[in-house]
Parts: structure tokens; sequence; C-alpha cells
């Protein structure tokens, strides 16, 4: 058990203004698409915000909250452009309270970084340069549109506090609009409001200035800003420590330090690749140059309770956000303040749930927790209406999730994993490069698990004499998938092997190695291999590779990949394994690759659920979850986990 004295830091309170908040753990704005299509708020995005809330949070920070509707981004996300919202936003902010936590709300306009399609109007930008990501062109924005939406950040602050917020955050970071006007990377203008620093900064502190008139002078104001656009022309934190001192001269209450716009976005949302806290000496940095003057809070992948207490002991910065880590759960807080840092579901950056999703316009949820937009369906604190004995098949992330919300839910359960170790291909997609962080998710999964009291077999498979001694009221198959070997000559040959097999380190891999697929796995056990000194080619027959990764891995994955030599032949076909050549077929014809000492295979997988047809013939209810249904990813095993156990 952990202290809580060992997050002594963490939990002190703090002041940002008049503004008293119990600890240093701050909720950033995360886009939800929660919102009612006007952008008012819904009782979904209330009960997400309550349960963050309850869960101890000091200050939340509702998501990127658009001013004026040109600057709407996502078509689901909420709005205070108008009076009629403030009810909606009354009733969010009195939920919050209820809970003891503080709640601000970020002032945002998209500018440039979105799409006419989603404002329904014309895309604005300082300058008439499209976003390399969204790819339309903008409208320069005359003198009299400036002000227009310097007024608008204005009113929206004065319907924040009409609205009982505690707090406004002015967004200047991300590249948008604010942050457009700041940055040469996209502010190319030559009158007031463009060319010399000065000018570039006048729009922004106009905002600031403005927004101050509306709320007056009790009422705190957060800015947010991207220390470093990470883009050839952008920002450096050489001039944001200046812009910071700049906005400390014009009474802001606090600032929040991030980075990246849309061309950098990886660095925006941080997936697993991007190391932990890495904002952290930013934050420094701009905390000296404003010689402590006003809080700073720090953003960038902080999951880690200890990391967080580290960052303020250090002095680094004053409060820590902390985002994903509170979609995967919500009561962090709450568990660091009680000592219990074992229970906390770690964020493991995998963005599934969260942006890849946000990036698709869907809504988010989270790949560990089911619950994450979805806490007005499910009461997980009762018990089911009727206690059943339920078989689970399998102790993959299905499986273990099923067992664990069975078990909560009073249900006896009993769990067969036919492998001596819980866990299933979460183990094995935890080894490649960058990965390990999946193994948090394991343990947690399986820790739950195994205090729940439930029954575990490990090591024996179960069958249907094991189904017939059990006699269980239901069954849910979890028995995942198996590597597909496709039907090429060759391919039954002792140099070939599966990328499970590499993964799981159960064959020796030669030096020249051919990975046939260039999906996630073809491409992660490629990158794996050539971290082994491997010569490694990828051979894919579609256009491209890793089109089933998320955006923002993806374009780390394929810069690593380039970086490490790692030979990428699309459009190509592989016709025969003969020895050691592998013959492939692309539009420029036959070609041969010689001397190669093994073939990895990740085409894909086929589902295996060979119980399945014997139990139905039993009469016995029976549930398929995860790979067994179709082979998919850990977010599809896990919520059809959770769903299934709960609705049993």
């Amino acid at each position: 058990m952990n202290s809580s004295l060992e997050f002594e830091k963490l939990l002190e309170p703090i002041q940002i203004g008049p503004m008293k908040l119990r600890n240093r753990i701050v909720m950033p704005p995360m886009v939800t698409n929660y919102a009612a299509a006007d952008g008012a708020v819904t009782e979904r995005f209330k009960a997400y915000h309550q349960a963050r809330a309850k869960g101890g949070v000091g200050l939340i920070i509702v998501e990127a909250t658009y001013v004026h509707p040109s600057g709407k981004g996502f078509q689901n996300q909420v709005g205070i452009y108008k009076d009629e919202l403030i009810s909606g936003l009354r009733e969010l902010t009195e939920t919050v309270h209820k809970y003891g936590a503080k709640i601000a709300v970020q002032l945002y306009h998209a500018g440039r970084q979105t799409t006419s399609k989603v404002t329904g109007m014309k895309v604005v930008a300082p300058s008439p340069i499209p976003c390399p990501v969204k790819q339309e062109m903008p409208k320069e924005l005359s003198v009299d549109e400036i002000k227009e939406l310097v007024e608008a950040f204005g009113q929206a602050a004065r319907r924040a506090k009409e609205a009982g917020f505690d707090a406004v955050e002015i967004h200047g970071a991300h590249g948008y609009l604010l942050n457009q006007f700041l940055s040469p990377y996209s502010n190319k203008r030559t009158d007031e409001y463009g060319g010399s620093f000065e000018n570039r900064i006048r729009f922004p502190l106009e905002v600031v200035r403005r927004v101050r008139e509306e709320v007056g002078g009790d009422f705190p104001i957060i800015y947010r800003m991207s220390a470093e656009e990470y883009v050839p022309g952008g920002l450096t934190i050489e001039d944001t420590k200046i812009f910071a001192q700049k906005l400390v001269e014009a009474g802001v209450n606090a600032l929040h330090i991030s980075g990246g716009v849309y061309e950098s976005s990886a660095m925006i949302i941080q997936p697993a690749a991007i190391p932990q806290g890495c904002f952290v000496e930013n934050a420094a940095a701009i905390k000296k140059a404003i010689n402590s003057k006003i809080p700073v809070i720090v953003v960038g992948r902080i999951k880690d309770p200890l990391m967080a207490e580290q960052i303020i002991r250090e002095g680094k910065a004053d409060l820590v956000s902390m985002g994903r880590a509170l979609l995967a759960d919500p009561n962090l807080p709450q568990k660091v303040s009680e000592g219990k840092i074992q229970e906390i579901r770690k964020c493991i950056g995998c963005n599934q749930g969260c942006i890849d999703r946000l990036f698709q316009d869907l809504d988010i949820t989270c790949i560990a927790n089911a619950l994450t937009g979805h806490e007005t369906e499910f009461d997980i604190e009762n018990p089911a209406e009727k206690r059943k004995k339920v078989l689970i098949v399998g102790g993959g992330p299905g499986g273990l999730e099923a067992a664990r919300v069975a078990a909560l839910r009073g249900h006896e359960v009993i769990l067969y994993e036919k492998q001596t170790d819980l866990g299933g291909q979460m183990r094995i997609a935890a080894v490649p490069p960058y990965k390990g962080e999946i193994n948090d998710l394991a343990n947690y999964l399986i820790n739950q698990v195994e205090k729940s009291g439930i029954a575990i077999v490990k090591g024996k498979e179960a069958d249907m004499n094991t189904i017939r001694e059990v006699k269980p009221d239901v069954v849910i198959l979890a028995t995942g998938s198996e590597p597909i070997i496709p039907e090429i000559p060759g391919a039954n040959q002792k140099n070939v092997v599966t990328a499970h097999d590499v993964l799981k380190n159960a064959v020796i891999v030669g030096k020249k190695v051919v990975v046939i697929g260039g999906g996630l796995v073809g491409c992660e056990t490629a990158e794996f291999l050539a971290d082994q000194d491997k010569e490694v080619t990828v051979v894919e027959m579609l256009d491209d590779i890793a089109i089933d990764v998320g955006a923002l891995t993806r374009v780390l994955l394929l810069n690593r990949m380039a970086e490490k030599k790692i030979t990428v032949l699309t459009k190509s076909k592989v016709r025969e394994i003969s020895g050691d050549k592998v013959i492939i077929e692309s539009k420029s014809g036959i070609q041969e690759i010689t001397s190669i000492d093994t073939v990895v295979m990740a085409v894909g997988s086929k589902p295996k659920n060979d119980l399945l047809k014997s139990i139905e013939e039993e009469n016995i209810p029976v549930y398929t979850i995860g790979d067994c249904v179709k082979p998919r990813k850990f977010i599809d095993a896990i919520h059809e986990g959770f769903r299934i156990a709960y609705n049993l």
C-alpha cells in the first residue's frame, strides 16, 4: 500500500487567483463529441463530468467550447456562442460542484483547423493558408472580423460566469485561431496583426483583455499555450517564454503548457511512443521565465501519480493535467488519496478509444474503461437481478473483462485459460517497441480478477466434458483467434514462422527476413526484428502499409520504419516461397528476394471458436466476444466483454 503522504504535493490545495482547488490534479479539456448538434449540454455530457468530479479531481476544464459558429471543430462539440446555451452549462457546473471539484470552461475557436462541412460556413484564419491536415483554403479575417471575434470571446466569458463556472481557460494552443495569429508558421499578415512579434501577439492579448473586462478582476483566467509547435518555422520555447511574460502582464492567473499543432498532432495527443511527461521541461522553462508569478499547469502523457508528484516537488510545475488517465480511471485522484495505487487502471497511450475515434468524428471512449461516455447506461455498483453460474473460456482481454464485470455483478464465475498465464494476446502485443504499457492493462485486469474470488483454472483447455462438469447457466467464449497461414507454395517450409511465434520468442529468426503482411502486426514485428539488427523487408498487397493503425501512432511508426531502413514493398503479392527465395509479383513484374533466412507470416488471424456449435447443441446459453467473433482490436474485445457480462 502506498501512503498518501507520498503524494503530499499532488494532494495539496492550491489557489489560481481567487479559486481554491482541493488538490493539484487537473482534468484538461478533451473533446468528447457528447454534446448536441447545436453545442448544447446533454445528460451524457453531464454524467461523464460527474464521474470525474466524484472521482476526486481538483479542477475540471471542459473541452474546447466554441465561442462562434465559425470556430466549431467537431460535429457534437459543446458551444458557448449564444445565451440559450447558458442553462445547460449551469446544470453542468451544478453537477460538478456537488462533488467538491471546481470547473472551468475552455473558450476556443478552431480557425483554419476545421472544415466548412462542420461549421456550415467559410473557414477563417489570419492568412489564406490551408491547414496541412484539414486542407481547406480559409478566408483571411478582416480587421472588423477580428474585432467581432474578440467580442465573441468576451461574450462567451460572460456566459461562462453566468453559468457558474469557477474560471475560464482561453485556448491559445494546438494550432487553433489564437495560436494561428501568434505563430509565423500560420500568420503571414502584413497589417497590425501580422509580421513582428508585437503584432502577432496583438489578437491573443486583445482577447485576454476583453475576457477580463467581462468577468471582472476577481475571476480566474487560465491561458493554454503550445510551448513549441514542432513544425518548421513554428513557435519555439524561446518565443513562448516571452509570450508567457506578456500574458502575466495582461493579468492571466495561470498558464497551461502543452505543445503541437495539427501538422505535429502526435505532440498534442501523444501516442505511447512519445515519452511520458514530454512537456515538463518546457513548463519548467516558462515557470522560470515568469519568475513563478502565477501557477503553471503541465500536460503531456502524465498518467503515473508518482511522476505527477515528482514534477510538483521539483518545482517544474504547480499543477498536473492528467487527461487520458482520467478517461481510463475517473477515480484516480481518490485512489491516490487512499493510497490504492495498485488499483489504478492506467492509460496505455493507445489512442484507440479517444483521439482515433474523434478523428473519425465519432464519440470518444476508452479501451480500458467501457464506462467512459456510457456512465448513464450502466450501474456497475448494483448486483444483477439473478445470480448465475458463468463459465468464461479464455483469459485474454475480453475474457478477463467479462470475468471482472460478472463478478462485480454478483455472479459465480469460473474462468478457464489453456495457457499457464493469463493475458492472452495482450502479452504478445506488449512485446514490440513502445508497446510495453499494454502490460499495465493486462496486469490491472488480472489483478482485479484474481482478487475477486473467481475460480481460475490455468493450463487446461476447456472442452465439452469441462462444460458438462461445471454445469454453467451461461458460457462466454473468449477463445480469441489464430494466425492465418495463406495458401502460398512453400508456406509450410521450416524457415516460415508466424509473427506471433516471433513475438513470443518461440522461434529463432535469421539475419535476413521477409515479413508477409504490412498491417499493424507485420509492421510492429518488422520493427521488433530491425531493432535486433535484422535486415527486414515487408511485403504488402495493398497500396499502403499500417492502414489499420490510428493516425497519430501510424505517423511515428512509419517514420521509425524508415529510420531503421526497413524495406517496404507495396502492391506486391508473394507468389511462392522456395528455399531461401521469396518470389513476388508486382506491377513491375516478377522479382525474387534471395538469401532469405526467415519468412514471417503476418497476414491476419481467423476466429478460434470450435466449441460454439457443440455448446449450442447442448442448449446452453452462449455468447462469443472479441476475436472469436472476428479478429479486431482489444477495444472491441474488452467492451464486448463488459457489455455481455453486465447484461447477463
